[in-house]
């Protein structure tokens, strides 16, 4: 039988009614109850990092998943993640860098709706989760949620309420749950053993362009972070009034990182077609995010400036894939 080690962090999944609104409650002992089949198809211990809404993830939380695991890795077959919705997708991609390669599967998954409620989708994901962590054929880190296998690097909630909340962005699912069986599609690629890394730069930002807006916030945030995300429109630029060209030389030129993207989901990013974002293409320090979602480029961002202060290496890192995070760059 094999041997699943069950992280619990709070969320919707583990939340209780209180007058003022669900609240995480239940430890991952208690979800378990919930679920008696489990004792069926493995064995399980329990480890509780936090219990809290995921909507107070930091990057901290993050670090203590890793090494929760990192410490636990030769004891366990897989491991499965409760975790909470809202940003469960900010998680998977941060476990991703922070452990690479993985043959064993680290999976994420959580509910819309309680446990312990009435039409609840929390059962049916954790059973879903724990089949995928026994079956071993997808390792690496993934969310398995709504009866799909997703990535960790690719993942996305794009509904609020609806159970099917995830989706693969630019990506194919890896696999499918059907009737408590695996259907995979695809293996991600992995070692005899995993890398761990255990370092964050947290000074990352995100601007979202609006239409008419100046540039100060993006000095700003320049000002106070190492590193800048801005989420441009269409496949990406920047105005040409209002100073935001000047503002990105200038701290390219001080050895800050700005990252382009899009806020377009779907697609990805291609500074070369027009002359907003042509202008981009030749500034030192300037990345491209292409097909890469915003959680990936935040979380890879996080860890490659936590590895290696070098814009050269930072760059390198950035344009090599992992966990099949990034197709479209012409850097590579």
């Amino acid at each position: 039988m094999k041997k699943i080690l069950m992280i619990g962090t709070g969320g919707t999944i583990a939340s209780e009614i209180t007058e003022s609104g669900l609240a995480p409650g239940f430890s991952t002992e208690d979800l378990l109850r919930f679920v008696p089949a489990l004792e069926q198809m493995c064995e399980v211990d329990c480890v509780q990092v936090c219990n809290i809404d995921s909507t107070n993830m930091t990057p901290s939380h993050w670090l203590a998943i890793a090494e929760v695991i990192r410490r636990r890795y030769q004891d366990y077959d897989g491991f499965v993640i409760c975790h909470g919705t809202d940003t469960m997708a900010y998680t998977a991609a941060a476990l991703s860098y922070l452990i690479q390669n993985s043959p064993k599967p680290i999976l994420l998954t959580g509910g819309q709706k309680p446990i312990h409620t009435e039409g609840t989708d929390s059962k049916s994901n954790l059973l879903d989760c724990f089949g995928c962590a026994c079956d071993g054929r997808i390792g690496g880190v993934a969310i398995v949620f709504g009866g799909v296998v997703i990535a960790g690097t690719r993942a996305r909630k794009n509904y609020s309420k609806s159970f099917s909340a995830f989706s693969s962005i630019n990506y194919p699912v890896l696999g499918v749950v059907r009737e408590g069986r695996l259907i995979p599609y695809l293996q991600p690629p992995c070692a005899a053993q995993p890398i761990f890394y255990d370092a964050l730069d947290q000074r990352v930002a995100l601007l979202k362009l609006i239409p008419g807006a100046r540039a100060d916030l993006l000095r700003l945030l320049l000002r106070e972070n190492d590193a800048v995300i801005i989420e441009s429109f269409g496949v990406g630029g920047l105005p040409t009034e209002g100073g935001y060209l000047e503002t990105v030389q200038q701290a390219a030129a001080q050895g800050k990182v700005v990252v382009m993207t899009t806020q377009v989901q779907n697609e990805g990013s291609d500074l070369g077609v027009y002359q907003v974002g042509h202008a981009l293409k030749d500034v030192p320090g300037v990345l491209e995010a292409y097909d890469m979602t915003t959680e990936a480029v935040l979380a890879k961002l996080m860890w490659a400036l936590g590895s290696t202060r070098r814009p050269e290496e930072v760059r390198r890192l950035f344009y090599t894939p992992v966990a099949f995070d990034l197709l479209g760059a012409e850097e590579l």
